[in-house]
């Protein structure tokens, strides 16, 4: 039997204002930084009370430079591995991208119902679907489980990433999306026993966030 536990935390506060941000790389802004950091140093304390030392084995990120940059300054602070993998990018909201959610609302207020409602039929227009969104989540998921059995990650990622995956793990359905609020720099601890028959059983240890969208 193995355990392996993930401490996925989604990005901080970003330039930009309150848009659909998805694929549009775009930096932190300084709140977004200590958003960040004090989500991390509220992990870091959880592990003190466990008796952990060390703050994870491996750090692992979004290509994107709101998750990305902040995963190498702390993978340099603390002499931890990073690695960056593309599947964990945010989903593409198509031509939405980049435009204001207030906007997208008024002008598509049909089109973000759907999508909201029942986004495993309907995904953004000429944006990712949101089922293929899933399966390069759970490809990754996986790959990521067989190469660090037994091991503490951190795993920085995007609030729209972060619900497909959760909805995934916790089979529910893709419209359980929107069950869940992830704050900017929200971050929650899934652990995962795996059995002698090789069978995973995630589970959702705690939940917490440092801002708000």
């Amino acid at each position: 039997m193995s355990v392996t536990i993930i401490d996925l935390l989604r990005h901080g506060e970003c330039e930009g204002g309150s848009i659909y941000r998805g694929s549009t790389d775009v930096a932190l802004t300084e709140m977004g930084w200590q958003q960040m950091q004090k989500s991390v140093e509220a992990l870091k304390e959880a592990q003190i009370l466990s008796g952990v030392e060390t703050p994870w084995d491996q750090i692992i990120t979004s290509p994107l430079q709101r998750c990305r940059v902040f995963s190498e300054t702390l993978s340099a602070q603390y002499s931890l591995p990073v690695r960056v993998e593309s599947d964990f990018r945010e989903m593409d909201f198509g031509r939405w991208e980049g435009r204001g959610l207030d906007e997208v609302w008024t002008a598509e207020p049909e089109a973000v119902k759907r999508f909201y409602s029942d986004p495993e039929q309907h995904s953004p227009p000429g944006g990712e679907p949101v089922l293929q969104v899933r399966e390069r989540l759970a490809k990754a998921w996986q790959l990521m489980l067989d190469e660090n059995k037994g091991k503490h990650l951190l795993l920085v990622q995007h609030g729209g990433t972060i619900r497909v995956l959760l909805t995934w793990l916790l089979q529910m359905p893709l419209s359980g999306i929107i069950q869940f609020n992830i704050p900017y720099a929200g971050a929650c601890r899934i652990k995962v026993v795996e059995d002698k028959k090789g069978q995973a059983f995630p589970s959702l240890v705690f939940f917490n966030g440092a801002g708000s969208e």
